[in-house]
């Protein structure tokens, strides 16, 4: 990766979160984006498109290769629902250079859960009361996490307790924190929706999300992060996508906000193998295939995100914020798979190497 210095990106043609500018100048000035271009090093764009830097509206951090991973891609803000200990986060936030990010820390659990079963999780992550969940918000709190991850399951699933879960939420807005709550089965959906949660993310993979639910989420401006790649994986082999595609339109004609997310991870024993940065391209083109329009995907994953989860800084094009930009060929606003097609990526004003593989 390169330092942040004074780059003056002319001729590229902007997307202002509704639509491609006229060819013109943006300045990369250190970490944020400027307006004068004297001195600069000059880059001729042809044309090109320039993207805010993209924002995965759900990953899972394992060290700095993920972070890289992401940067690469153009993927320059990683929202991450898992992470632990706080040691490990304190390195990743030591990092420049490379995709930025926001954690949950640990968890929420229930005792008996996929995520008991499968991640490894320390005990400490399973509640079992309101009071459980109290003590997990607090102990979040004392690490500086970004916001609250609850797991919902199906009544009989092995979850927390509807109660604990909505006690999780109570405590985390008391301490003004956003709340995301895992979602993975119709049932499930149930209890999230009725949670109060800031955030449901995924869509259920054995059936389509119930209208009654679509209903309560859209009452309680819940937002959604449908994550449809890792759900395409959990249904490999299996079932076609059709029920997942359905169940995003159907947040999507509800006018229910939904953002680009991918569940990225690196986790042994994980079903669903989905890899950092690159995969937020194919989320974006599933997300096409459920009926949001190019710019709405777009939208999905830069200033709504951001606005979401109260990033002021990044999510536009536009001076002042961080200079988290990606160069592209084609047109994303009429063909997203145009996004993939990526001539420079930089965080942060750092140029980073390899960008696209």
């Amino acid at each position: 990766m390169t330092a942040p210095g004074k780059t003056a990106l002319v001729n590229v043609r902007v997307f202002d979160g509704h639509r491609l500018t006229e060819p013109r100048t943006v300045v990369i000035d250190g970490p944020v984006i400027g307006t004068d271009p004297t001195g600069a090093q000059e880059v001729d764009g042809a044309g090109a498109v320039l993207l805010p830097g993209l924002i995965d509206a759900h990953v899972h951090l394992h060290g700095p290769e993920s972070l890289d991973a992401l940067a690469r891609w153009g993927v320059t803000t990683g929202l991450d629902m898992a992470c632990w200990p706080p040691e490990l986060i304190k390195s990743l936030h030591e990092l420049t250079g490379t995709a930025d990010f926001r954690t949950a820390g640990l968890p929420a659990i229930g005792p008996d859960g996929n995520h008991a079963r499968l991640l490894g999780l320390p005990a400490e992550a399973v509640i079992l009361t309101p009071e459980d969940a109290r003590r997990h918000v607090e102990a979040r709190v004392a690490e500086g996490v970004d916001y609250i991850k609850g797991v919902a399951e199906a009544p009989g699933d092995g979850g927390p307790a509807p109660e604990a879960l909505q006690a999780l939420v109570a405590a985390a807005h008391a301490h003004g924190l956003k709340t995301v709550v895992h979602a993975a089965t119709v049932g499930a959906c149930t209890v999230a929706a009725g949670s109060g949660a800031d955030f449901v993310t995924h869509v259920p993979v054995n059936g389509v999300i119930r209208p009654e639910d679509i209903a309560a989420m859209r009452a309680g401006h819940q937002v959604a992060v449908p994550t449809l790649t890792m759900m395409e994986a959990l249904l490999a082999g299996r079932a076609p996508i059709d029920g997942l595609l359905a169940s995003v339109a159907g947040l999507h004609r509800a006018g229910i906000e939904v953002l680009a997310g991918t569940d990225a991870n690196a986790q042994p024993g994980v079903p669903g193998a989905v890899p950092h940065g690159e995969s937020l391209h194919h989320e974006l083109e599933l997300l096409a295939r459920a009926g949001l329009s190019p710019v709405e995907v777009l939208r999905s994953a830069t200033v709504l995100p951001a606005r979401a989860f109260g990033l002021t800084d990044r999510g536009a094009v536009e001076r002042g914020l961080r200079a988290d930009l990606v160069l592209v060929d084609g047109d994303p606003t009429t063909d997203i798979t145009a996004t993939r097609e990526i001539r420079a990526v930089w965080c942060a004003g750092h140029q980073v190497a390899g960008a696209g593989r």
